[in-house]
């Protein structure tokens, strides 16, 4: 078997289902020690691949989570100023010269790891996953694009710090904003969409093997029904497993059974009053019964 198909195998026994094209540039990844760059609508399990891949290599997965305003001081590394302020008083006290306060207090010890410098600081390859990079400023999207280059960070007060062992990298992206090109060429590339029927039942049956296969066939047709629907927010795979979940834990057999009790359902896939508003009851029945 091809060493893809084996971690694509490997993946569906820790519970993801990958497709192909995914399985084949998460394995180029691996081998070629270059990022991954995957790109999709949200909850379509992009994050998730880093969670399982630290899972399945039984590596530390160290995440970093992107938004607007997101700097080097949050991502790399800063100084503990507070502690750094007691020890010059204390030392001022004890009147210690100022160049060895200065040389105790820029050390190790108040030097506080941020997710990009202590992933380059582990004993063996962690997963490191920046998630929403496209939530960030262009700006730090530079200071990434330094790092991902060589994998080495530089601290004035202590001097350049070099992978340890280099990590496996995971970006994510929802299509907030466009990536510059500079990003996309350090990085493979992977575009994840809404599973069709078939992987999406494999994934639900991956998930929750104990429900009847007639009434997982309706969850997986009904969910995608939904999504045809003009809503605001589009229901992704993990909103797939939480309706399984509810509707399993109602006892429900069938979709069709019990009009109210489907409609309360709908809190797992509907996240905006206004999508509440366009699925009535009578609506929710209709696609019940379509899928049924």
């Amino acid at each position: 078997m091809a060493a893809w198909r084996d971690l694509q195998h490997d993946l569906a026994e820790h519970g993801y289902v990958a497709g192909d094209d995914l399985a084949m540039a998460l394995h180029l990844s691996l081998r070629l020690g270059r990022p991954l760059l995957l790109e999709g609508a949200a909850g379509v399990g992009k994050t998730e691949v880093a969670k399982v891949l630290a899972d399945l290599q039984n590596a530390t997965l160290i995440r970093l989570q992107c938004y607007e305003g997101l700097d080097a001081g949050h991502a790399i590394y800063e100084w503990n100023y507070q502690r750094q302020l007691l020890a010059i008083r204390a030392a001022g006290e004890r009147g210690e010269a100022g160049a060895d306060i200065e040389a105790r207090i820029f050390s190790e010890d108040y030097l506080l790891e941020r997710p990009l410098l202590q992933a380059i600081r582990q004993d063996r390859p962690p997963v490191l996953l920046i998630d929403e990079i496209d939530r960030a400023d262009e700006e730090f999207e530079a200071y990434l694009l330094e790092i991902l280059s060589d994998f080495t960070i530089s601290i004035p007060e202590l001097g350049t710090v070099h992978a340890t062992a280099r990590p496996h990298v995971i970006l994510t992206a929802n299509g907030t904003r466009d990536l510059s090109d500079a990003l996309r060429r350090r990085c493979l590339y992977a575009h994840l969409g809404y599973p069709d029927r078939a992987m999406e039942l494999a994934i639900l049956q991956k998930r929750h093997p104990g429900l009847e296969p007639h009434l997982s066939g309706q969850i997986v047709g009904f969910v995608q029904a939904l999504r045809k629907e003009d809503l605001d927010k589009t229901p992704g795979v993990a909103e797939t497993l939480d309706f399984a979940a509810a509707v399993a834990g109602l006892g429900m057999s069938d979709l069709t059974e019990d009009p109210v009790a489907l409609q309360a359902t709908l809190v797992t896939l509907l996240k905006t009053q206004a999508d509440r508003a366009r699925v009535p009851t009578e609506l929710a029945q209709r696609l019940a019964g379509k899928a049924a």
